[in-house]
């Protein structure tokens, strides 16, 4: 017999050689005819773990296995299996667990395959030598090698890439397997051409790797939490009744007690946690966090196979090789290499149907991913547990940033009820109402353009007055000091989370591996330094453009793409507002662009109600209706498309898709997570509008607040039924896009203030009511901010080519600026009325900046990061711990006394023999000092 291939046969159903009549191999249904033929070479060894599948799972009956050392599948405590059985359902729980219903499935690999000719040969050549093989999907050599063919047989047509990929997975599982994970193979699937690889931690990989990502879990020690006493233990009290029927009914909601001492994992520490039940110890979404760490740092950088005979498979393969030692590691570069098409952790479960076992999927889906919640809380410390840190982070500060915008609302609804109370009252736009001032306008256009009476823009004017009134200077104030507010709150929130989900030393946990590089800031050092070598040059110059963390290039990603956002959403708006109606000139000396078409000017009623329409269209157009429309009716329509080509393929085969999909079969159809920053770079830009041009639109706090209740269901829903579940990150806060709010915060008290001095008529009624106005009313005011031109200064060809459209001739046109009348000695100059206005605006603006900015400084120093009972818990911890650690060194000092005194009452019974007894029981003598001690 060839040592490099061993002829297997299938075993009867009781094959009496393990020690208990089983067959020894797990998950695989063949061994050899006869152990003693199988050659040391080959590495093939018996593993005591193993067990053989049901008789009635059986189907193959001769299979190749070439030099198996090579491929690095010969670990004694983890191997790659194949998953051969057809209906597994009920020991694996669909999918949830491997095939022996014990080993729960942590990670899923996904790829595509195709099936070379080889393998038909072979399928073809074992159902000549046995008529009862029942599929040729089952004849599938073990991953690693391919099947060696008979001499005389041609060789086979091979794709090199397809066979790139696929020597690249089985390097790659081969190194996951040397790591300590366990795998096992499913290519017999109901989605043709894909398959599965599922990946379990067993106890001892989740132990080493919880103790080198230093990950908190909890202790035996429980310790009471300080309760409030007195006033406020009843304020609590009547609180919680208030609120509790708007509390979601999970068990992670309700308020605490005790609370167990957490620690980080320890192997040598391992009596301190509570390990009475080793399963649940680690829960999925540790282990699947624990399982992508060793995918990311695994890599695959072994080149030793080869791609048959022939001088062109070897140039061949030496390119490969090549490619390979240049290219990039871990699992994120197979992925975009596709190697790997998909990699995830599984869902609990179903999230609908009678008969579906209850699992925290299903419960996230009732009592939070409903829209018949919106009402409720969200339970964030069951997302957190679900999910992990980073997501249940971004949803609490949603949650606090959601119930900040309710007072924000309500005085904005405030301010707006003000203006539209007073608007009656408003003298300037009485003025231009009143159609006996008899005020004709110049033409807003060249030639095409005619005079026009003052009055025609009184609807435009009136409604001006809703948003520009003096309540808006007010609320503007309010807003600026309301983001600090948000900001100091959300600090103390995200304190009191850190301190419930055992976070508060996470930035000790995190130097441990923060500066481990990106395995594209490795592929591009080697790759220059490859250049560099070719180059024969001594020193290495490193890529500077290229960020060397994940943490930095995340950052980076997410600044550069905030700034590009920032742009595309917020110039129009600094184009009404600061731009437009500021450099048209005035007329007969109009500013033209390209020589031909004028600057745009403001409407009748000012640039600040065209803002505030913008600004209205943007948040209830764009944000409420837009947005959501799409993130609910995308999903849907891929959902759609899925389901007409699931049933395309049905009606060819029936019978396959009627049988109930396994679990990670039904998550390779959702759609894969894209991470957060769509879903904060969303909320950010809206924060922006709902605090940098607020005063231009008091309602904008309104629009934002019902967007966002409709946003966090619709998020909810989406991550829970339409997205595979992410990997579980940790975070101890929303890292960047809490700069970002920070920088958005003191921008908005800037743009505030030359919104309110230069686009609205704030300052221009002061400067007349203080310093023009003859009874201290509004009364001329209107006339006051219009000049004179006279109609025989229009430049050639910019006269209204029907001056008399009005029913009479116009010899004098009014136009909104500050300059001398043509009858003036400087006609058309700029009037010192102009300049009292500037320095009053750019008084206005200093003046607001520094008193609103010093407020909001005040208001981030009274308010302290840290709530008081978080601090003095944490303080407690860490006293408890001391103790911990205190008792453990006594009891083992103490320990170590009584050895002591044991072995010196030991010594002297021993000394207290006879001389004769001693030498004639030296043995036993000898044995005094060795005896168990019972630790």
């Amino acid at each position: 017999m060839d040592k490099d291939e061993i002829h297997l046969r299938r075993l009867p159903a009781a094959a009496p050689w393990g020690p208990h009549g089983d067959s020894e191999f797990h998950g695989v249904d063949f061994l050899p005819e006869d152990l003693s033929e199988v050659p040391e070479e080959t590495g093939m060894r018996v593993n005591k773990k193993y067990s053989c599948l049901p008789a009635e799972e059986k189907g193959i009956h001769i299979i190749n296995i070439q030099a198996i050392e090579d491929i690095g599948y010969d670990q004694h405590e983890s191997t790659l299996l194949n998953s051969l059985s057809k209906n597994p359902d009920a020991d694996c729980k669909y999918g949830l667990y491997f095939r022996d219903g014990k080993r729960k499935v942590d990670y899923i690999l996904v790829y595509h395959y195709k099936k070379s000719s080889a393998g038909k040969t072979l399928a073809r050549r074992a159902q000549q030598n046995d008529s009862s093989v029942r599929s040729t999907k089952q004849d599938q050599p073990l991953p690693g090698k391919g099947v060696q063919l008979e001499m005389g047989e041609s060789e086979p047509h091979m794709d090199y890439h397809e066979d790139d990929k696929r020597f690249r997975r089985e390097e790659y599982e081969g190194n996951l397997v040397e790591a300590g994970l366990e795998l096992e193979r499913d290519e017999d699937t109901k989605i043709h051409g894909i398959g599965f690889v599922k990946i379990h931690a067993p106890w001892n990989v989740l132990c080493r790797e919880a103790e080198f990502l230093k990950l908190k879990m909890p202790t035996k020690k429980m310790y009471q939490i300080n309760q409030t006493h007195g006033l406020l233990k009843k304020i609590n009290s009547v609180i919680q009744k208030i609120t509790e029927p708007i509390q979601p009914k999970v068990a992670e909601h309700k308020p605490q007690t005790v609370k167990r001492l957490s620690y980080p994992f320890s192997r040598e520490k391992q009596h301190l946690f509570d390990l009475s039940d080793k399963d649940s110890f680690f829960d999925s979404k540790t282990r699947s966090t624990i399982v992508y760490e060793i995918l990311k740092r695994t890599t695959c950088t072994k080149a030793k196979y080869s791609m048959g005979k022939g001088e062109g498979r070897k140039k061949e393969t030496t390119l490969l090789n090549k490619r390979r030692k240049c290219g990039k590691y871990g699992i994120t570069s197979l992925l975009a290499n596709g190697v790997y098409s998909a990699a995830y952790p599984l869902h609990d479960g179903d999230y609908e149907g009678e008969n579906v076992e209850p699992n925290d999927r299903k419960l996230l889906c009732e009592e939070w991913a409903s829209y018949g919640v919106f009402y409720k809380y969200q339970p964030i410390d069951l997302v957190r547990k679900y999910f992990g840190e980073k997501i249940g982070l971004y949803f609490a500060w949603l949650g606090v940033y959601t119930q900040m915008l309710i007072p924000a609302s309500i005085v904005g609804i405030i301010v707006f009820l003000y203006g539209c109370a007073t608007v009656d009252e408003n003298i300037p736009s009485m003025e231009m109402c009143d159609q006996r001032n008899n005020i004709t306008m110049c033409p807003l256009c060249d030639r095409t353009c005619s005079y026009w009476k003052m009055s025609s823009a009184c609807a435009t004017a009136r409604a001006s007055h809703l948003f520009d009134n003096p309540a808006t200077v007010f609320f503007s104030v309010f807003m600026a000091l309301w983001a600090a507010t948000f900001m100091e709150h959300w600090k103390r929130k995200q304190m009191r989370l850190n301190y419930r989900w055992d976070l508060t030393g996470f930035e000790e946990e995190e130097e441990a591996v923060k500066d481990h590089p990106r395995a594209e800031y490795e592929a591009k050092v080697l790759e220059k330094s490859l250049r560099k070598e070719h180059k024969h040059k001594e020193h290495v110059t490193l890529v500077p453009e290229v960020p060397k963390t994940d943490k930095n290039f995340e950052e980076r990603l997410i600044f550069k793409a905030f700034l590009l956002k920032f742009v595309n959403a917020y110039t129009p708006i600094f184009y009404v507002a600061f731009f437009k109606g500021r450099f048209v000139g005035r007329p007969g000396d109009y500013v033209y662009i390209f020589h031909s078409f004028r600057m745009e000017e403001c409407a009748p009623g000012g640039c600040l109600m065209e803002l505030c329409i913008q600004l209205s269209i943007i948040m209830l157009g764009k944000q409420l209706i837009q947005n959501n429309l799409f993130e609910i009716g995308i999903p849907k329509m891929k959902k759609f498309i899925r389901y007409l080509k699931l049933k395309r393929r049905r009606s060819l085969d029936h019978e396959e898709h009627m049988k109930k999909k396994q679990r990670y079969e039904v998550d390779y159809n959702l759609e894969p997570f894209a991470g957060l920053t769509p879903e904060y770079m969303e909320m950010i830009i809206q924060f922006g509008f709902v605090t940098l041009f607020v005063a231009s639109f008091p309602l904008a706090p309104l629009f934002a607040l019902l967007n966002n209740i409709i946003e966090i269901r619709l998020d909810a829903k989406k991550f829970v039924t339409e997205l595979r579940r992410p990997v579980a990150v940790r975070a101890k806060d929303i890292g960047i896009w809490y700069n970002i709010l920070r920088g958005i915060g003191k921008l908005a008290v800037i743009i505030n203030a030359f919104v309110i001095s230069f686009t609205s008529d704030f300052i221009p009624r002061l400067v007349y009511l203080y310093m023009y106005s003859e009874n201290g009313t509004m009364h001329g005011f209107v006339n006051h901010t219009l000049s004179s031109f006279n109609v025989s200064d229009f430049q050639a060809g910019t006269a209204p080519n029907d001056p008399l459209d009005l029913g009479y001739e116009v010899q004098i046109c009014r136009y909104k600026d500050y300059r001398e009348p043509p009858w003036s000695e400087n006609k058309y100059d700029i009037s010192k009325d102009f300049w009292a206005v500037l320095a009053a605006r750019l008084a206005f603006v200093i003046v607001f900046q520094n008193l609103v900015m010093f407020m909001s400084d005040f208001v981030d120093w009274i308010i302290p990061d840290i709530p008081k009972d978080i601090s003095q818990q944490i303080h407690k911890e860490k006293v408890l711990m001391v103790e911990v650690f205190m008792r453990e060194e006594q009891g083992k000092l103490h320990m170590l006394e009584t050895w002591k005194d044991k072995d010196k009452r030991k010594g002297e019974n021993c000394n207290n023999h006879s001389p004769r007894l001693s030498r004639s029981h030296s043995g036993s003598l000898s044995s005094c000092h060795s005896y168990p001690l019972d630790v």
